[in-house]
Order: C-alpha cells, then structure tokens, then sequence
C-alpha cells in the first residue's frame, strides 16, 4: 500500500494513536520510540556537546502532514515552542495536494570558506592567487581524505578584492563541496590549511580563515500552485497584494520572512542542525541586492491559480555535528532522507508552506483567531477539560475573548 502522509483527523488522536502511525509510516524501531519520548538526549551526551552544562532544555517536537514533494509523501518533524506552527503547515499541505504538492530542486551542497588577505597590491596578490589554483585545490583536498572518497572536496577558488575602511583586501573562496555534511569543520580546515601558502606566495599577510554562512552556492527551491479553486479568487488576490506590500516595506519583510523561519527553524532543530547558521545565511541572503526582501514570490498564473515561490540558502547535513543527538537521528528517520539536499528541499518547501498559511490567514479572517484558538485548546487542557472537551470549551473561550484559566476551570467543572 502507497503511504501517505494525509492522515484525516490527527490532531484528536491521543498521543499513543499518533505515535503508532508515525512509527509504522517511517519504521520507527521501540528504541526509536523511546528516545522520542521519554529518553531523548542524555545528560552525559549533553555534557559533551557543549561547556558548563547543568541541564537539558526540551521543546516539543509535532509533525505536519499533508506532505507530497515531488511526488513522494513525507510525515514532517518540527521542534517549535509555537503554537498554530505545525497545524498551518500541515494546512497549507493540504491544500497544495489539490495540485500534485510542492516542486523541488537544489544546487550541488558547496561552502564557501573565506580568507582574508591584507596585501599592499591586492591586483597582484590576486594574480598570484589564481596562478597558484591548482597547488591551492591539492594542499586543501588533502585535509579530508574520506570527504573525496566521497565525491566531494574543494571544487574551485574564487579570489575577490574589496574596498573597506581599512584599506583593500583580498578575499579567497574556497569553493567545497561538503556532501552530506553542514561541512564547517570541513571548510575551516581547510581554509586553516591554505592559509600559509597563500602567506608565502604572495608576501601578505593573512588575518581570518572562516567558512561564510551565506551559503549562495547551495541553495534549495520550491514551487507550489494553489488552485483558486480551492482557495477562492479573494485569498489569491489578497495572498498577491499581502507579498507586494513586503516587497515594497522591509518592515513588512523582516514580518513576512519570520514567518518563513517559523517552517524552516522547527525542521531545522529537529534534525540537529545549526538553526543560527541557516537563519542567518537566509536574511542575509534576503537582502544580498542592498535591500532586504521578501523570501517567496507570489503570482498569478494563466488559469487565475497562485503560484508560489521560494529559494533560500540551506547549509545543513545529515551526518557529524549535533545530528548525532539521538532525537535528531529518529526525526531524520521520520523523514527518510538519504542525502542533504534531500533534507533542504523539504525545508524550503516547509518555509514555503508556512507562508502561504500565514498570508492567506492575514488576507482572510486574520491571523490572531487561529493563534487564539490554539492557546485556547492549551488553556482547556490546562483547566482540566477531558478529550471530548477541549474543542468544545476552546471555542466558548475565543467567542467569548476570555482565554484565561479561570474561565476554563469554571466551564470544565459545569461541563461546558
């Protein structure tokens, strides 16, 4: 039987209900389970991630549904503290069934490691530079032999020279691909290793030799269409003017594209990787033109449908770094990824997903009752209410505009 990831009410299942599909959509192993949801991250492990550590801090982890990307279903882990997050990803998702689900494609996975070179003739250290490429390209591969078995390694160089304040300098790039690695010990390593050739070449000085998180050699796309059909000719021409107006206010942009990481952040942390690189190789992507902009495209097409576009940064792995957090590895089976850009296409298409939700909700009644009905829910919940009550006594609260415990707890104890 073909899986899918459309599974019609969910969100009322008990947890135990949920997990039994989760597990047997993904083949998830009891041990799998079991660091889910009551192991996770051990101390001892924690211990050795990071200095001075006193404790574990936990977010919950959900999963959006509805997922076909490129024709394959997926169940999405996402780890946000956020409520509506999750549920309008996976409403969004659904909705982009209609029309075969979202699109996607990505560029080869290749870092960028950056190293700075003061000279006082910056034309001639260039031209040295790239004299010397080939000697340059050998003295890097050779730090990772396991990462060339593999196929990847330093691909090329890029020399740049740049006006500052200080003066001006040259800039290398080392251009390597990274696999299935985030690859920043990869790059710093051998940008570390260059460094010294490059000082005995060209008789400069070399200050900084880092890997840049702008990432705009390994980018990730994704396209959806939205059936006007399915949505109504209101939300498409909303959704369409909703984008114009973060096109033309960067105050608007910063707003829009948080809503984006809102996706992109949670499947992120999920899979152990590095949520301050992305996120900041994405807005800094956004405004590489001099000004920062909208992360998605909206549109019209032929047929009235509106078609959605994003394409982003993504440096994230599926091996080394914080992916060896025993959580991280079973959400990675969830998703059943075989390689990182596997993993940032679906990020792209989830980033994309929750933007639709957030514009078409703005456009529409407002983007305040949804988030009001789910702290509603989590209100009930807290008040005491049993399953067969928290929709119900979640709704009086919002109609009523008094979401708080009290009111919860006296309308569990009259039932309702």
């Amino acid at each position: 039987m073909t899986k899918t990831s459309k599974i019609s009410g969910f969100y009322k299942l008990g947890i135990q209900e949920r997990t039994k599909i989760v597990k047997e959509f993904s083949g998830l192993s009891d041990d799998d389970i079991t660091i889910l949801q009551s192991e996770g991250l051990k101390l001892e492990q924690a211990d050795k991630m990071i200095e001075n550590v006193i404790g574990i801090m936990k977010v919950p982890l959900g999963i959006a549904l509805n997922f076909t990307i490129n024709g394959k279903d997926y169940l999405i882990p996402m780890a946000t503290e956020e409520p509506s997050v999750v549920a309008a990803a996976s409403n969004a998702a659904k909705i982009a069934r209609g029309s075969g689900g979202f699109k996607t494609s990505s560029t080869e996975p290749i870092m960028i490691g950056q190293i700075q070179i003061i000279a006082e003739n910056p034309e001639r250290a260039k031209g040295i530079i790239l004299e010397n490429k080939e000697k340059i390209l050998s003295i890097a591969n050779a730090q990772d032999s396991t990462l060339i078995k593999l196929g990847g390694g330093t691909k090329d160089i890029d020399v740049r020279i740049i006006s500052t304040n200080s003066g001006k300098m040259v800039i290398l790039h080392l251009l390597v691909d990274v696999r299935d690695a985030m690859g920043a010990n990869a790059v710093n390593t051998m940008a570390e290793a260059v460094a010294p050739f490059i000082e005995e070449i060209t008789n400069c000085k070399v200050l900084l030799r880092i890997i840049s998180n702008l990432a705009t050699e390994r980018l990730a796309m994704a396209e959806v269409i939205m059936k006007r059909g399915i949505i109504g000719d209101d939300a498409v021409e909303g959704i369409i003017d909703a984008y114009q107006f973060a096109v033309s206010d960067p105050y608007r942009a910063v707003t829009h594209n948080k809503g984006i990481m809102n996706g992109i952040t949670s499947i992120v942390l999920a899979t152990g990787n590095d949520t301050r690189a992305v996120e900041a190789g994405v807005h800094g992507y956004a405004a590489i033109g001099g000004k920062y902009k909208p992360l998605t495209t909206w549109e019209k097409n032929k047929d009235g449908d509106l078609v959605g576009r994003i394409e982003i940064p993504v440096a994230v792995g599926i091996v080394g770094g914080a992916t060896i957090n025993p959580v991280a590895r079973a959400s990675l089976k969830i998703l059943g990824v075989k390689t990182a850009r596997e993993l940032s296409e679906i990020i792209a298409a989830v980033g994309l997903a929750q933007n639709f939700a957030a514009l078409k909700a703005l456009a529409t009644e407002g983007i305040q009752r949804g988030h009001m009905s789910l702290h509603a829910r989590n209100i009930a919940v807290m008040a005491g209410a049993k399953d067969n009550e928290i929709d119900r006594i979640a709704e009086i609260l919002v109609n009523e505009k008094k979401i708080r415990l009290e009111r919860a707890k006296e309308l569990v104890k009259s039932g309702g």
